[in-house]
């Protein structure tokens, strides 16, 4: 593995480098994939001209100077693959807390009238509700808040069932658009 303070040369077979220029010319390709290969044309030892400072493959890419070292550094040790696709969440096979079931249930639950000593839902209640009733072993308050928002039922919204609807005072004044102009500015002239 390359040392991170040393500089590591970049030598493109022609085959490479003329995908990386058909990719840059093209103009259809991820704007990540393009401006990569850009860096490791530039990078080049075998171009032409030679291979550009780090400087002015800075300045003609955008990316900073130690986003050129990475990229230089990430070709050399695995090649072309990982320039070209983004890196798998190590994450992303994880399945949600809260299923289709255990949403029908949060939504039920909503529904049902708080416990005794509450005037309505709180997300701290409905995740302690659902641990209790053993629908999930456990769920964090933002799980629930964002399985809500997501079906629509968030407690922020007034008219979510979450909510308990507060009536409009009849002594409140309704506010109304006027129409009426001004006759006079109301900002006086600086001399």
């Amino acid at each position: 593995m390359p040392q991170p303070n040393k500089k590591v040369e970049v030598v493109l077979d022609e085959a490479t480098r003329k995908e990386f220029e058909s990719l840059v010319r093209s103009g259809k390709a991820p704007a990540r994939q393009a401006r990569w290969a850009r860096v490791l044309l530039l990078a080049d030892e075998d171009q032409r001209e030679g291979r550009h400072p780090d400087w002015y493959i800075v300045e003609q890419t955008g990316v900073s100077p130690r986003q050129v070292v990475r990229i230089r550094q990430l070709f050399v040790r695995e090649g072309i693959g990982p320039t070209h696709g983004r890196k798998r969440r190590s994450d992303a096979e994880i399945p949600k807390k809260l299923d289709g079931r255990a949403q029908a249930r949060l939504v039920t639950l909503c529904c049902s009238t708080p416990p005794a000593g509450h005037q309505r839902w709180s997300l701290r209640l409905l995740s302690a509700e659902l641990g209790r009733l053993q629908v999930v072993a456990s769920v964090c308050p933002e799980t629930v808040r964002r399985c809500l928002k997501k079906i629509a039922s968030s407690p922020g919204k007034r008219n979510a069932s979450v909510f308990q609807r507060e009536t409009v005072p009849a002594s409140w004044r309704t506010w109304r658009k006027s129409s009426t102009s001004t006759r006079r500015n109301t900002t006086r002239p600086i001399r």
